[in-house]
Parts: structure tokens; C-alpha cells; sequence
């Protein structure tokens, strides 16, 4: 499969807007890393924003994936911009881990965000479209590169197959551990909350038990849902619902996140090109 090929086979999986429904898990793994955990406790406000890091995230991915150079450097200006103060150490009094030096720039923290979205990403995809090819597998882990090395990381490391994706998240996960922070952001995530718009609320129940069923079992319970048949059976149903309705709708619905997060975008650099920068 040449590069272009490679380039549309990603653009085609990374546009569905129902990966959207692997975001709470994606979150969640990301802050079952301490040094995620530390810099989105203390430099981010979910109580009061809770929309604010799912924008941010989509603006950056979407801007990466689909837009032009100019729009790429703008999302990467953005974010290091939101990144700076993102730097410190926890304190072990207030938390059973062990002390942990974290900072927004490091490259591997990076590195672990970016590959949350790829192992969430791929998960989802399957469960609306089945087991994915080879090939298309390969070509959708390499389109996840950039979303890493156009911040600090770099292409090493970053593994060219599914295959040794696979091995290396498998390692990664034993390495995981969730601490007290990580489980404050995600019930303050996963929580009603009055910034919510109205009537959003009643869509956490579903959101809770599709993210409980998108992640994998050992994180799950260190992030203490409360995982029985029954809840397993909910989760399952509504992800086979999803499956079953989602590749019916038009796509230019199936589409409508990228294209309303690029129009956004774009909308901001023009903006900040009148204003001369």
C-alpha cells in the first residue's frame, strides 16, 4: 500500500465521528499514567469546563489529520501555548503514589496520549466495522504518528505495525498504575455537573458503561467500576446498537465532528492572521 493510499485508508477511519464514543476511555488510560494524572489535576478544570479538553483534543487530532501545513502548525502553536505552565511534581502526602515529576513536554507522555487514541480508536472501529485487514491496520497505526512527534515526541519508537503496536500496549498497560488523583478526575469526568449543557446528563449512564466497556479489564477495576453481568450486558447492548446504526447514516453526519472542529479551526487562524499574530 503506497503513502497516499496509506494517508486516505487514516483519513477515512480517523473522520468517523463515532470514535467519539471511545473518548471517555482514552481520557481515562491517559490519566491512568501518574504524570498525566498530576498535570490534568492541577492545570486543568473539568468541574467547570468539562468540554474544554475534548475540544482541545479534537481541534489538535483534527487539525493534524486533515488540515493543511498552515492549520497543523497553528493546532501545535496552540496546544505547547496551553502546555507551559503544565509542569511540576506531585506531593506524596497527598497522594499514595510515589512522587512524580511530570511536565506537558515530556515526549513519552506524548507518545502515551497519542497511542491511548490509536488503541481506543482501533477498539471502536472494530466493534461498528469488524476486524480490520492487515494492511488497513498497519496503515491506520502509522497515520497515529503524527498526532505524538508534532509535539515534542519524534518517529522513534513509535511502532510501524499493528502487530508491534499490540506487543508494546500490552507492555505499556502492566505498567500502568492508577492513582487517587487519576480517580478524582475521572469521577469529576464522569460526573453530572452544572457546567454540562441541559440535558446532557442524561447521557452519562451510557457514556459510563460504553467507557467501562472499552477498557481493559485490570484498568476498569483500578478505576473501580463496578463491572457485573449486568452492567456487561448494558454496555454490550448499546455498542451493538451502535454498530448496527451507526455505518446506516449518511456520511456526511457520520463526519460532521471533523468538519465542524476544522471549521472552528480555521476560523481562529484566520482570526489571529488578521490580527497580525
Amino acid at each position: 500500500m503506497d503513502d497516499l493510499d496509506e494517508r486516505a485508508v487514516f483519513r477515512a477511519h480517523a473522520a468517523e465521528g463515532v470514535l467519539l464514543l471511545g473518548g471517555g476511555a482514552a481520557i481515562l488510560l491517559q490519566l491512568a499514567d501518574p504524570r498525566v494524572a498530576h498535570g490534568v489535576a492541577r492545570h486543568s478544570d473539568f468541574a467547570t469546563r468539562p468540554f474544554d479538553r475534548l475540544f482541545g483534543t479534537l481541534d489538535y487530532v483534527y487539525a493534524v489529520g486533515f488540515g493543511d501545513d498552515a492549520l497543523a502548525a497553528e493546532a501545535v502553536r496552540r496546544v505547547n501555548a496551553r502546555h507551559v505552565p503544565v509542569r511540576g511534581t506531585s506531593d506524596a502526602a497527598a497522594d499514595a503514589a510515589a512522587v512524580v515529576a511530570y511536565s506537558a513536554f515530556d515526549a513519552d507522555a506524548q507518545r502515551w496520549v497519542a497511542s491511548t487514541l490509536l488503541a481506543i480508536g482501533i477498539r471502536v472501529h472494530e466493534r461498528v466495522w469488524g476486524p480490520l485487514e492487515e494492511a488497513r491496520a498497519d496503515a491506520i497505526v502509522r497515520g497515529y504518528a503524527p498526532l505524538g512527534f508534532s509535539l515534542q515526541g519524534t518517529r522513534e519508537g513509535w511502532p510501524s505495525t499493528r502487530a508491534e503496536f499490540d506487543g508494546w500496549w500490552s507492555t505499556r498497560l502492566a505498567t500502568l498504575q492508577v492513582s487517587d488523583e487519576g480517580r478524582r478526575v475521572a469521577r469529576t469526568l464522569l460526573s453530572a455537573s452544572p457546567a454540562l449543557p441541559p440535558g446532557a446528563g442524561l447521557l452519562l449512564a451510557p457514556v459510563r458503561l460504553v467507557t467501562a466497556a472499552l477498557l481493559p479489564p485490570e484498568i476498569r477495576d483500578a478505576f473501580g467500576f463496578r463491572w457485573t453481568p449486568r452492567t456487561a450486558g448494558a454496555a454490550e447492548a448499546w455498542l451493538a446498537a451502535v454498530s448496527v446504526l451507526w455505518p446506516r447514516l449518511p456520511r456526511a453526519l457520520r463526519t460532521a465532528p471533523m468538519r465542524f472542529s476544522l471549521q472552528r479551526a480555521r476560523r481562529r487562524y484566520a482570526e489571529r492572521e488578521r490580527r497580525g499574530r
